[in-house]
């Protein structure tokens, strides 16, 4: 028997309608997107970082639920089960560190294009890999790539998404799962792909533009300051433009702030079991939650955050929006009770809140910058926001 649901009778026809939501810019405000982008990337390829111990990184990467795609004694190369580019590039550093996104180009010209117009540098990846990568960097200094060509792997065999008896439809017993238990397995939350990665800047208005220009990305929604919507937007989710076809939400988010560069990565997994059971798994094996289990408001995403042993944060989710090209920015008042629809109070790890000496340090000399968008009262606002 198949179980029509109807829609409820007051289902928002907006998609940003609803908890902690508004109906969109007032005018004036910034559009989310431009006319005539230099290109317009198709997704996230991989994300690349520096990791002093390759041996404790991959030990962690296998727990989290990475696939390892290569590994020689001074880079590491992560993937999920979906096929595609590798999702992580990890090399011998230092100290541990975000170098630097890089994205898919939809086509060899437009390497090409970012070479006339925004004064790329356009090299192959090295010795024995197919594609070719062009080398930008961002008003806030981080380096961003684009590359075209790129090894793809194969698809992988991935955990399968538990039949679930929902409770939906007066007949009972035409449940999907009869005679059979339901027993997730506790193992890692096996990940699927890289979803997004979230920077901050404290030129968030020149980073913002820049990204919208140069790479074509749009916008899914903005949060302001409360006491300050006039100044503008202090947070972008941004998605791909890939028009007709469907977008996660965001593949990039950035939010106004004293320091520049990496706040954490999110990568998919099947379902919520896979994510609770991952998530037991991991704090079984001494990592540190940063935050979750719960229910994400821009984006929608099931969220479960997690501490590298570097300290460095990551995310799996499972069940987040797409959205196509036709939908418009969402605005809404920035406030931390603003950041779920369901789950744990959010925690003082996850905002950043118990900064250390040298992150005071950075917050003074942001403040003090000559550019910057962070000013003192911005900087109390943020704060404000973020305990409200």
């Amino acid at each position: 028997m198949t179980i029509e649901i109807p829609a409820p009778d007051d289902l928002p026809a907006d998609a940003h309608s609803g908890l902690h939501s508004e109906r969109g810019a007032l005018p004036g405000e910034h559009p989310g997107r431009v006319r005539d982008p230099i290109i317009k990337v198709r997704d996230l390829a991989w994300l690349e970082f520096e990791k002093p111990d390759l041996d404790r990184t991959e030990s962690f990467a296998r727990d989290f639920g990475f696939t390892i795609a290569a590994r020689t004694r001074e880079e590491l190369r992560l993937r999920g089960s979906f096929p595609g580019t590798d999702s992580l590039v990890v090399r011998r550093g230092a100290r541990s560190r975000f170098v630097g996104p890089v994205f898919q180009a939809a086509a060899s010209e437009d390497l090409d294009r970012l070479a006339r117009h925004a004064d790329a540098r356009i090299r192959g990846l090295g010795p024995g890999r197919s594609g070719r990568i062009a080398e930008l960097t961002d008003p806030s200094g981080i380096a961003v790539g684009v590359v075209h060509g790129a090894e793809e792997h194969a698809e992988l065999p991935g955990q399968v998404p538990l039949t679930l008896n929902t409770g939906l439809g007066p007949d009972r017993f035409a449940a999907p799962r009869l005679n059979r238990a339901q027993r997730p397995a506790l193992e890692p939350a096996r990940v699927q792909r890289l979803g997004h990665v979230v920077l901050e800047t404290p030129r968030f208005q020149a980073a913002l533009n820049w990204y919208l220009r140069t790479l074509g990305l749009i916008v899914s929604d903005f949060l302001y300051l409360p006491d300050d919507r006039s100044f503008g937007p202090t947070m972008a989710f941004i998605r791909c433009d890939r028009g007709d076809e469907p977008a996660d939400h965001h593949t990039l988010a950035m939010h106004l702030g004293p320091s520049t560069g990496y706040v954490h990565s999110a990568y998919q997994v099947t379902d919520l079991d896979a994510l609770a059971a991952g998530g037991q798994y991991l704090g079984e094996r001494g990592y540190k939650r940063a935050w979750g289990i719960g229910r994400h408001v821009q984006g929608s995403q099931l969220f479960d955050y997690w501490r590298d042993p570097d300290g460095l944060m990551v995310e799996h989710f499972a069940d987040g929006d797409l959205f196509d090209a036709s939908v418009e920015p969402g605005w809404a008042s920035m406030s931390s009770s603003g950041l779920a629809q369901w789950g744990p109070p959010v925690t003082r790890d996850f905002l950043g809140a118990s900064p250390s000496p040298g992150k005071l340090r950075e917050i003074f000399d942001s403040v003090r910058g000559d550019r910057t968008d962070l000013t003192t009262a911005r900087l109390l606002s943020l704060m404000k926001a973020m305990n409200s």
